[in-house]
């Protein structure tokens, strides 16, 4: 059964803002890099929000969850369990897909995105990572600042840069 060409075309941006997500997290060493995952990146996530806006929250979540199954099986993935390998990856990254609901408006977008990937960290952190809480610390807590460290920074990061793209009026270049 042959694709009709506009589904052609999104399964190829997808896989050009995957393959820049790729190079921005996985081959490009992070800015900051925590010791049970997570990192400060050079704008990693900005080509897979780029893309959910582009192509609206299916096709965003679908990419972002792609992208999340990439990355776990990319070396460096800090696995301890099935379950927290299938939060900490594919739910997580895919969750930055919810930025395609908010076309209209991107920077809650990216907010609506990074927000999302946050509870899926925060979830992991505190039932599988409780053990790494320094004494005296509720692993909620330990989870809360672990996961914001990092995200934090990355929403800024990626909220200024897709203010820039959106004001430079990039969103929809060559759709």
């Amino acid at each position: 059964m042959e694709r009709n060409p506009s589904q052609t075309k999104i399964i190829a941006e997808a896989t050009v803002f995957i393959s820049l997500t790729v190079i921005l997290k996985d081959v490009l060493p992070p800015i900051y890099h925590l010791p049970q995952g997570g990192s400060v990146t050079a704008a990693s996530m900005v080509p897979l929000l780029w893309f959910s806006f582009r192509r609206g929250l299916r096709s965003g979540l679908e990419a972002c969850t792609i992208y999340g199954l990439i990355h776990m099986a990319l070396p460096g993935s800090y696995i301890v369990t099935p379950l927290q390998a299938l939060i900490d990856y594919p739910i997580a990254f895919g969750a930055l897909g919810l930025a395609g609901a908010f076309e209209k408006h991107p920077l809650v977008g990216v907010g609506i995105g990074i927000t999302g990937r946050f509870l899926a960290h925060f979830a992991s952190g505190v039932v599988f990572f409780a053990e790494y809480a320094p004494l005296g610390t509720s692993p909620v807590m330990y989870s809360i600042i672990y996961n914001g460290s990092f995200l934090f920074v990355e929403f800024l990061v990626s909220a200024i840069l897709m203010y820039i793209i959106v004001k430079r009026g990039l969103l929809r270049v060559y759709l």
